[in-house]
């Protein structure tokens, strides 16, 4: 049987895969929010190579080409679509420098939700599978070591894009991100499509995207007692909670300026920010549930990439500036730090 670089890793210990490129570069300045197509590949190829390099230098140990929302669909809304297979080569291309510049680090091409999947619509259905049809052909064509389909609510576009994700014979990871109805968005269950992807011949299943640690582990703990592949959790960085389990429907009744369009989503979501202990904390506990495939989605940045991976005994190249707070000037340890000024402490 040929050696297959993801699961070989997987079995071996915890794979980190960064994602949530979209947020972070919205927040850099080099992406617009309500669009959210990846042209950064194109237009500042510097700024996601040093982002790429981030989270590598954090941990993540697979470059997920930033091509996600870069299907032929998207670049129609913002009527850019002569610059689709531009767009996602020079991106695949950025990624596999990264991965390139680290020995043994894996380049992923990727696939995501089109947003026009209808499961009553077989011309829809057939245009959304010759959409991943060239993505993924493009990767392959441009070295990708592993095919990743991501944030799927339709349990039917899922199993297509494992389909076309497997006609390239490359490791397939393939997450789902079901909505606050707790179901996929055509009736399956969560679970039964969990497993009909593990039937299909995905490498790994799991959730990526929407819901943040505490509505996400309950979800897993069910999939991994259910599945016998390796499993993936990548939540969002958000304190979702039972009766607001999305980052959708998270509301924020402190804000004194609400956002224009009404809603926290995307882009008024600062203040609902999980904290980094509370990754490590999840990322842990998934570990300990047996699933080794873990990351962080839509919000992350490189520190809560390097939690996670510290969280599971790595430690990685950021590693060097983990926090010591026992040098702290007001509540450190030292013994350089004056007395008076520790004391402040408990006042400041």
């Amino acid at each position: 049987m040929a050696a297959n670089p993801l699961t070989d890793r997987l079995d071996a210990g915890p794979v980190i895969c960064a994602e949530g490129f979209l947020f972070e570069l919205e927040r850099r300045g080099y992406l617009t929010a309500g669009e959210f197509v990846p042209e950064v590949a194109l237009e500042n190829p510097d700024a996601l190579r040093g982002l790429h390099r981030d989270f590598q230098r954090a941990g993540s140990d697979i470059v997920e080409a930033f091509t996600y929302n870069g299907h032929r669909e998207k670049m129609r809304v913002i009527g850019k679509e002569d610059l689709l297979e531009p767009l996602n080569r020079a991106a695949l291309r950025i990624a596999r420098e990264v991965a390139d510049s680290r020995p043994g680090d894996l380049v992923a091409g990727n696939i995501s939700n089109t947003n026009i999947w209808d499961p009553s619509d077989v011309q829809r259905q057939n245009e959304v599978r010759g959409m991943f049809q060239e993505m993924v052909d493009w990767a392959v064509e441009e070295g990708a070591d592993l095919i990743i389909g991501e944030t799927f609510y339709y349990a039917g576009e899922a199993l297509a894009a494992l389909e076309v994700a497997r006609s390239s014979g490359l490791p397939v990871v393939l997450t789902l991100a079901p909505m606050g109805f707790e179901e996929m968005a055509d009736g399956p269950g969560v679970v039964e499509t969990a497993q009909r992807l593990e039937q299909a011949g995905a490498d790994v299943v799991g959730l990526n995207c929407f819901r943040g640690p505490e509505t996400m582990l309950p979800w897993l703990r069910q999939i991994r007692e259910a599945v016998s592949c390796h499993v993936a959790a990548l939540p969002v960085p958000y304190r979702t909670t039972p009766s607001e389990p999305t980052f959708f429907n998270l509301s924020d009744v402190r804000a004194g300026v609400p956002s224009p369009h009404g809603r926290t989503f995307p882009t008024a979501l600062d203040p609902l920010f999980s904290n980094r202990y509370e990754i490590g904390a999840f990322a842990k506990e998934a570990y300990d549930l047996g699933i080794n495939y873990l990351g962080v989605c839509c919000g992350a940045s490189p520190m809560h990439i390097r939690e996670t991976a510290e969280a599971v005994g790595r430690s990685t190249e950021a590693s060097r500036y983990s926090e010591r707070m026992e040098n702290h000037f007001m509540y450190g340890s030292h013994d350089r730090l004056p007395d008076h000024i520790r004391s402040l402490g408990g006042r400041a």
